[in-house]
């Protein structure tokens, strides 16, 4: 589907547009109303096509920037654009989608990673944390992870909601990859208390950390 235009992806866009769909999304921080299925469907059709996603990016509109980030190609975007998006992706489900998707897929996510980790702003922030998660499992060398976990303590407790949830994810990651800081790491967790009494569906592990930690070394060991 080479050659679509912006007018005929949002027409169709809009003729995907669900009440249900939409309520349920909005209740998650979400503006659209497009199941993620058509979404995906839609855009294996439109296949690879970096300007009409950079394009559609430019729309502003949630369902138009989710399928943007489906058909794009990641590692033709700049460290500066990728930068900008990032700060213009206000919605949880875009911001997910951008960070993992799109951000640890290019060249420059270890050059934003830490900018991001440091920016005052918290969503910013947490892009930087959820960079820093990849790394500690897949590429930790080079990596402060003793200097990661003071932040963490320090931090993790009254941070806003978004950011709490990646330095979580953070706290657990270095608990499940390093042995050497895992007792520590349980140690942060069982302090902070954070995310304890977070409800969680039968048959999946908790977010909270100590829990978490425990549950994913076990499933390692009898694995071994």
């Amino acid at each position: 589907m080479a050659g679509t235009t912006v007018a005929e992806v949002m027409e169709e866009l809009a003729g995907l547009e669900d009440p249900k769909a939409r309520a349920v999304n909005e209740r998650h921080g979400d503006d659209h109303g497009v199941n993620l299925g058509s979404l995906r469907a839609l855009a294996k059709r439109l296949k690879t096509q970096q300007d009409l996603a950079r394009d559609l990016w430019g729309t502003g509109d949630t369902a138009a920037r989710l399928l943007a980030l489906l058909i794009c190609r990641p590692k033709a975007f700049g460290s500066d654009e990728l930068d900008a998006m990032l700060r213009q992706a206000r919605t949880p489900k875009v911001h997910d989608w951008l960070v993992n998707y799109v951000v640890k897929k290019s060249p420059h996510a270890e050059e934003l990673r830490p900018a991001w980790l440091a920016d005052p702003d918290p969503v910013v922030a947490s892009a930087g944390w959820a960079l820093t998660t990849d790394r500690v499992a897949k590429k930790p060398e080079g990596l402060d992870l003793p200097g990661l976990l003071d932040v963490i303590e320090a931090g993790m407790k009254d941070a806003p909601d978004r950011l709490q949830w990646a330095m979580n994810h953070c706290l657990a990651q270095i608990g499940i990859e390093h042995p050497g800081q895992r007792a520590r790491a349980v140690d942060i967790g069982e302090r902070l208390q954070v995310l304890k009494d977070y409800p969680t569906s039968p048959g999946c592990t908790s977010p909270f950390a100590p829990v978490w930690i425990g549950e994913m070394v076990r499933r390692q060991e009898s694995r071994a």
